[in-house]
């Protein structure tokens, strides 16, 4: 069995497994860390479904999108105007999933249906990114406002209104309350993502990406559905936004910047691309060690991430997940595998008989 391609059992019990461990996290963690530990963990969680939109539209479905961060910032922005404009958290957070959604609906079909190539839909991402950090951080001043909101430029929106329980704006969520918001929608998110892969919708989606010729050959569009995946990676990064915002109960044009964009693709490639559990991971990793770097001052933390980085590209390509659940699989079948005196006396008995 090939490592990288486990079978349905092997599929299952991994799915099993994460969800497993995603519940024990999700009720475990506040009665294990302090304030300041859930705080921390709760933007793990945001920036994990932020790494899992990029690694579901990269990994799956095989769309380069160099600017996912445009659909975080949207989802982050959407929310924070449309809260404090309405006070009820519930329609901004729908919010949150279709206006990231609805942006990439409309700049989707002029990519995929004007057939522009895998490398310009990079560039093409990345540049929509850099135009909406311009454009937001050009709004300094009262007069740039929507509604009550007013957007602040490159001093961003702060005080934004937290979570709340559905039809209660009264009764905002504490900061253990986010916590079970943020990683139960994690949770929720990863399962459904796995349900859309196990659906025809995401078997035709794998198979564009395997042989797009082959797939048009035999009847499917491989515009539409590139498309529809573009769309929900955008409505997973906008909910992903909205988190992030509630996490910090702040949101700026920094979440548009070119670190933001690039610091997710290196989620999935120290996870592992073509996972839905690895960019999750490489997202928990690369924060911790960045605040590890942070907190230190022997060496320069940007060139110490850089470093670990570029060894991560070049000693594992694959990236943790997959490399570890190979090795798994190679020992697993080595204790299956008979040793060769015991195979040696099966055949003599067998041959008496």
């Amino acid at each position: 069995m090939n490592p990288a391609f486990p079978s349905n059992r092997a599929s299952a019990l991994g799915f099993l497994a994460t969800l497993a461990f995603g519940l024990a996290i999700l009720f475990g963690a506040p009665h294990v860390l302090d304030t300041f530990g859930l705080v921390q963990c709760t933007g793990f969680a945001a920036l994990a479904m932020f790494g899992l939109s990029q690694g579901f539209v990269w990994g799956f479905a095989g769309v380069m999108s160099f600017g996912q961060a445009a659909f975080l910032g949207l989802g982050g922005y959407a929310y924070a105007v449309s809260v404090i404009n309405m006070g009820d958290s519930s329609i901004p957070v729908l919010l949150s999933i279709l206006v990231p959604m609805a942006f990439a609906g409309l700049l989707g079909y002029f990519m995929f249906y004007g057939r522009i190539s895998d490398a310009y839909i990079g560039v093409i991402t990345l540049t929509v990114s850099v135009i909406l950090f311009q454009l937001v951080n050009a709004t300094s001043g009262s007069q740039y406002r929507i509604g009550a909101a007013e957007l602040g430029g490159f001093n961003g929106i702060p005080a934004i209104p937290a979570l709340n329980a559905p039809g209660h704006p009264d009764e905002p969520l504490d900061l253990e309350g986010i916590w079970y918001a943020a990683m139960g929608a994690l949770i929720l998110v990863y399962a459904f993502l796995r349900a859309v892969l196990a659906a025809r919708l995401g078997q035709v989606i794998v198979a564009i990406r395997e042989n797009e010729t082959r797939a048009q050959l035999i009847g499917y569009d491989p515009r539409l559905y590139k498309l529809i995946a573009f769309m929900l990676a955008a409505g997973v990064a906008g909910l992903a936004g909205c988190l992030y915002a509630n996490w910090g109960g702040f949101i700026s044009p920094t979440v548009f910047a070119l670190p933001m964009s690039a610091q997710v693709i290196i989620y999935v490639l120290v996870g592992g691309l073509g996972t839905l559990v690895g960019p999750m991971l490489g997202a928990v990793l690369i924060q911790a060690l960045i605040i590890a770097a942070g907190s230190q001052t022997l060496v320069d933390s940007n060139l110490g991430l850089g470093i670990v980085l570029v060894g991560f590209v070049l000693l594992v390509p694959q990236g943790l997940l997959p490399v570890a659940r190979g090795a798994a699989l190679r020992l697993v079948e080595r204790v299956r595998a008979p040793r060769p005196g015991k195979a040696a006396d099966t055949l003599v008995t067998e041959s008496a008989r």
